[in-house]
């Protein structure tokens, strides 16, 4: 269902970073984001936690994790994967990184928070086709 899954968070200079790579296992439990480090806007430095999972198993572990996100966010990405998706199939989604730290999984809109991006497996890989799918994900 799906190809592979990307992910990456900022950790500014007021977070702890172990904190952020923890809010990151919430939902990815075998995730090992690697780690680059940049310059801010204001010249401060920023991290960046980022990383990419394209092993079934470790696909499956996020697919069982989805399975326990409230229903109202399930049905909330379900009305909203037209304008989440791009026309190459790719889903987009982002998680709250203080609410996933403490073992919440809630989707945000704002830039400060964990971003996924997932590459659904539809053939041919037309937005069209990915909707299905992405539709059944969230269905189940």
């Amino acid at each position: 269902m799906i190809h592979n899954l990307s992910y990456r968070a900022f950790v500014y200079g007021t977070e702890n970073e172990e904190k952020v790579r923890e809010a990151i296992c919430t939902i990815l439990p075998t995730a090992a984001p690697e780690k680059e480090i940049t310059e801010g806007y204001h010249k401060n430095q920023v991290i960046i936690l980022q990383g990419k999972i394209t092993r079934k198993r470790e696909i499956k572990d996020f697919l069982e994790k989805l399975n326990t996100i409230k229903p109202s966010t399930k049905k909330r990405i379900l009305g909203e994967l037209e304008d989440r998706m791009d026309e190459r199939g790719n889903l987009f989604l982002r998680f709250d990184k203080q609410r996933a730290y403490l073992g919440d999984i809630k989707l945000v809109e704002h830039g400060d928070s964990l971003h996924l991006k997932l590459k659904i497996a539809a053939y041919p890989a037309r937005k069209e086709e990915a909707l299905k799918v992405a539709r059944q994900i969230f269905e189940d």
